[in-house]
């Protein structure tokens, strides 16, 4: 009953989370496509307003003139709209489907004994201090490099270390699949806290002098202003490094690879290539940057080069032919049947998998200690377990290259369970 409420509870809040996400990326993204189409108004009605920039757009049928006031506006007519909720939303739900999976299952999906032996609390709070550390280290960064000379450049060079430093360490201490998440939760809450600690309550105070009356002191404003502008750039950045690391939990040749901690930072760093390409673009339109096409390349560069060199160094596949001649050591996998029979595979799965899918546990509703149930799971089984390598989930209990292969030749012969 309990596998079955957090099957539940993992599915509604992973909904909710993808839900907030696109709220929050897309009205992001929004901004950004607008700070960079804004153009400086000639009208002298908006000059005198105070209007830094504005555009004309048509979408749904209507047209629309967004226009942007670089300090703040005399005076506001209608409702102000405020954008946090987004931002506040994603991160909850996300936190609260981390605990479901991961932490409420440390022992199974964050630990993986052969890198770490520790207890799960000890996993749980080493995972929950990624977390807090990365925003201290990024925040102290921005505060002091952020508006200094090439102030960007530094603080981009730093960050980009620490969560090179970040993905080596997670994915030495957790498991693959858990490092891989953990490093993209690690920066979208430093996402989420630029817009807690810095954005909003930076809009709120210029907000409240423009309200009471009193004199507004512009420098003081467009301090909030350029520190909000900052952060909020760098969210955008942080946008596709993140969703490749929500993403990455389906694909196990990732997060398993020997060199799991390098595929990460290049994913990572080929999404921020690739996201500056489109930031670039609206200001080259426009004529205030240059070609961005370099940065996309380069992303693409770095994509390729990484699909080449994982096939590169990719062990050789055992032979086939060679899998019946197994050694003592193998454990199940010299147990008796022909290679590609039911028998040669029934061994392996009751030592290694009845466990999670038999007659006391059936994990995902799958349940694997008779012939009708194997062949009903015999593609997921086979996928799970040879190609992708994910199940037993941080192999824990054991399983064996060659038994691997032995599940392989079995499915390859056609699934037979008689």
């Amino acid at each position: 009953m309990e596998a079955y409420l957090l099957d539940w509870a993992n599915l509604l809040i992973r909904w909710l989370h993808v839900i907030t996400a696109i709220a929050w990326i897309g009205s992001s993204f929004y901004f950004v496509f607008l700070d960079n189409n804004l153009i400086k108004p000639e009208s002298p009605d908006l000059l005198e307003k105070g209007v830094d920039g504005a555009m004309w757009a048509v979408h749904g049928g209507g047209f629309y003139n967004p226009q942007k006031y670089m300090v703040a506006p005399k005076k506001i007519h209608t409702h102000l709209h405020w954008f946090y909720w987004e931002s506040y939303s994603t991160w909850l739900s996300g936190f609260a489907l981390f605990t479901v999976l991961y932490l409420w299952n440390a022992g199974t999906f964050l630990i993986d004994k052969s890198l770490m032996d520790w207890s799960p609390a000890a996993a749980i709070s080493a995972a929950l201090g990624f977390l807090v550390a990365f925003w201290l280290i990024y925040d102290r960064i921005c505060q002091w490099f952020g508006f200094r000379k090439n102030g960007d450049a530094i603080v981009g060079a730093l960050v980009f270390m620490v969560i090179c430093v970040a993905a080596w360490a997670a994915c030495q201490l957790f498991a693959g699949r858990a490092a891989f998440l953990l490093v993209g939760a690690m920066i979208a809450t430093a996402m989420s806290a630029n817009v807690f600690f810095w954005i909003i309550p930076g809009q709120r105070k210029v907000v409240a002098a423009m309200t009471s009356g009193e004199k507004v002191d512009p420098k003081s404003l467009a301090i909030h202003g350029k520190r909000g502008k900052q952060r909020s750039v760098h969210n955008t950045y942080f946008t596709l490094p993140v969703i490749f690391a929500m993403l990455s939990n389906h694909y196990g040749f990732l997060y398993t690879n020997k060199y799991n901690w390098v595929i990460l930072i290049l994913m990572m760093l080929a999404g921020a290539l690739i996201r500056q390409f489109f930031v670039q673009r609206h200001g080259w339109h426009h004529g205030r940057a240059a070609n961005p096409w370099p940065f996309a390349a380069a992303g693409v560069v770095v994509l390729i080069t990484l699909i080449v060199g994982m096939k590169a160094l990719e062990p050789a596949p055992a032979p086939v032919s060679a899998a019946p001649a197994r050694s003592a050591g193998d454990g199940a996998a010299g147990a008796a049947g022909a290679p590609g029979s039911y028998a040669s595979v029934q061994k392996v799965l009751e030592q290694r998998c009845y466990m999670c899918h038999g007659e006391a546990v059936q994990m995902k509703n799958v349940r694997l200690d008779s012939p009708a149930a194997l062949k009903t799971h015999a593609q997921a089984v086979y996928q799970q377990a040879v190609v992708l390598k994910q199940m037993p989930m941080n192999n824990s209990t054991g399983i064996t290259e060659a038994e691997r292969a032995q599940i392989g030749e079995w499915f390859q012969a056609g699934a037979k369970v008689d």
